[in-house]
């Protein structure tokens, strides 16, 4: 996890802004000419190193009157405390997209214990991995035409009462290996977030810099993720309780990914939640 700052150069940023960036960040800094070309083949090039090669060309062009380009990144690899048998993957193994469309994936398989539960209030159940270290994965299969309310409803509370009531057994987990990429405009989605005025004349980047006005012009936000056998690579509460359940032999529950789902990593102590998703269609890279 890292952070970069490439600054217009002649542009003279306050000293106090980049110490709290290089001490709370570990920000580096660049002095570039935003009016050359390659500029932001070099910030891509940057970005693609420090992720190992999995995020590419996060800039697509620069403005010659940009005075700064902030860039965050995170790689994250970590490999299961129990991986799964690669001589135990479907090779092809079918996955219910909709009602019209089924693909053909991967789909790795293991049994063994693992923090297992359903929650009967959202209608879904909810499988936890462990990765060796301090994080953790989970992966959450909506019931039957419930993946809108189950977005719309997950929170880090509801996280955190799953993670409080999961129960550990032996489980028989089928599960597709798949490669997510996605890119987001953060300039649609911070808005909704309560921040409005960085996007416009209203920014107030003092603390940045007092050679002039600073406002953000583009904000853009690309993730990477990864599963497969060995691990992956990347980049108030209620009193409803879980219950494990099971269709065929209640002491040996069965939970098969073969239809969208809701991922996420986060640190054991959920402070910290790394990566979110929806695999729709594992087939799509």
């Amino acid at each position: 996890m890292g952070s970069a700052l490439f600054v217009k150069k002649g542009l003279q940023l306050q000293a106090s802004f980049l110490e709290r960036a290089k001490r709370l960040y570990g920000s580096k800094v660049f002095s570039v000419d935003f009016s050359k070309a390659f500029t932001a083949q070099r910030i891509n090039s940057y970005v693609e190193k420090e992720t190992r090669g999995k995020v590419v060309n996060l800039i697509q062009d620069l403005d010659p009157l940009t005075a700064m380009v902030l860039v965050n990144h995170i790689f994250f690899k970590a490999n299961w405390t129990k991986p799964f048998n690669p001589a135990d993957t479907h090779k092809s193994f079918p996955f219910l997209v909709d009602k019209q469309t089924t693909v053909r994936v991967p789909m790795m398989q293991q049994r063994d214990t693992f923090a297992f539960g359903v929650d009967p209030k959202l209608n879904c159940s909810v499988l936890q991995m462990d990765f060796r270290g301090d994080t953790v994965a989970f992966f959450i299969l909506p019931g039957e035409g419930k993946m809108r309310q189950l977005e719309e409803t997950l929170s880090a509370r509801v996280v955190r009462r799953w993670s409080h009531s999961l129960r550990k057994r032996q489980i028989e987990v089928f599960l597709p290996k798949f490669s997510i990429s996605a890119s987001y405009d953060l300039e649609t989605i911070l808005p909704k977030m309560g921040i409005r005025d960085a996007f416009n004349k209203n920014a107030d980047f003092a603390g940045i810099t007092k050679t002039g006005f600073l406002q953000v012009s583009k904000a853009t936000h690309k993730a990477v993720l990864d599963i497969g056998e060995e691990g992956t690579e990347a980049v108030a509460a209620t009193a409803t309780k879980l219950i494990v359940r099971s269709k065929d032999n209640p002491s040996f529950p069965v939970i098969a990914f073969k239809k969208p789902f809701l991922t996420m990593i986060t640190s054991k102590d959920l402070s910290a939640i790394f990566f979110i998703g929806k695999i729709k269609n594992p087939s799509e890279a």
